[in-house]
């Protein structure tokens, strides 16, 4: 052996498949833009929510997770990769999240197309469950805050409506109608 394996690269399976993911959103965005980067990253993490969201209704046992558990699983999915989420407020209207550590790391500054992750994330186990749902990413660490602030609302509300954000919607036909 050349001691080549005892080097310190600062590279494990984690760190790599980070740094890869960085590379690619950053790739993106260089070529089509931020806008257009986080749509390719959302359709990912659309699919990637959908699994989760199946695994978390195959362990809790029901068909539907309900509003009281809704944040419970949102910071426990974070909590599951590394993140820091913890809510702010929760009302039957909207859920907010702070956190302190992204699970990217350092390698999610400067690339807000990845924050698509948690927005989708979110969204989708939202609305799959709830029927509506809509994400304001109010800061984020990628854009060179300390933290960030997620707001889940549950419902159309006005103040919903006012909010910049993502919309997902779950299968309406087997929810109760989302309130105005």
């Amino acid at each position: 052996m050349s001691g080549v394996e005892s080097l310190d690269l600062g590279y494990e399976r984690d760190g790599f498949m980070r740094a890869l993911i960085r590379e690619l959103a950053g790739t993106l965005e260089e070529i089509v833009g931020v806008e257009e980067a986080a749509g390719y990253i959302s359709l990912v993490s659309q699919r990637t929510g959908d699994a989760v969201n199946e695994r978390y209704l195959k362990a809790l046992a029901v068909d539907k997770i309900d509003r009281e558990q809704i944040a419970d699983v949102l910071v426990d999915l974070k909590r599951r990769i590394q993140g820091d989420f913890y809510v702010i407020e929760e009302s039957d209207e909207k859920i907010v999240l702070g956190n302190r550590a992204c699970p990217f790391g350092e390698e999610v500054r400067g690339r807000d197309s990845m924050c698509m992750l948690t927005s989708n994330m979110f969204g989708v186990i939202a609305a799959q469950n709830l029927g509506y749902a809509k994400v304001e990413l109010r800061q984020t660490i990628a854009r060179g805050a300390a933290s960030c602030r997620v707001a889940v609302y549950l419902r159309t509300t006005e103040e919903a409506a006012r909010a910049p954000g993502r919309e997902y919607y779950g299968d309406l036909s087997e929810t109760e109608p989302v309130g105005r």
